[in-house]
Formats: structure tokens, C-alpha cells, sequence
């Protein structure tokens, strides 16, 4: 029951220190949401698919760049 208890405590925790980031955050958006910005996962170097910016672009990621 202990062990229960804590895990459960330490979820709320975690999705209270998420909704606490997202709150205070402008806008509500994670900084760096695009994959483009990840050398893992963009190899060939291509464009956002979000913002449409090239990886040597980025300052910042948001829709109004489009």
C-alpha cells in the first residue's frame, strides 16, 4: 500500500511540475518542439516540418515563421 501511495504521489508531482512549465511558458508551447533541431533524428538535414526553417536556422521554433 506504502509503495502505492508513493508512486501515485510521485505522478502528481511530475504532471504538476508539467503543468506548472506549461503555465509558465508564453503561449503555452514547449521550447524547441521541432525534430529538425535533433541531429539523431534529422540526418539528412532537412527542413522543420513545422516552421518550415533549415536546421542552421533555428533561433526559435513557432507557427508564425511559416
Amino acid at each position: 500500500m506504502k509503495l502505492l501511495l508513493l508512486t501515485l504521489g510521485l505522478l502528481l508531482l511530475a504532471f504538476a511540475g508539467i503543468a506548472i512549465k506549461i503555465w509558465a511558458k508564453k503561449d503555452g508551447e514547449f521550447a524547441g518542439t521541432c525534430a529538425s533541431q535533433n541531429p539523431m533524428l534529422n540526418k539528412e538535414g532537412e527542413a522543420c516540418g513545422f516552421c518550415g526553417k533549415m536546421p542552421s536556422e533555428f533561433g526559435s521554433c513557432n507557427e508564425s515563421s511559416k
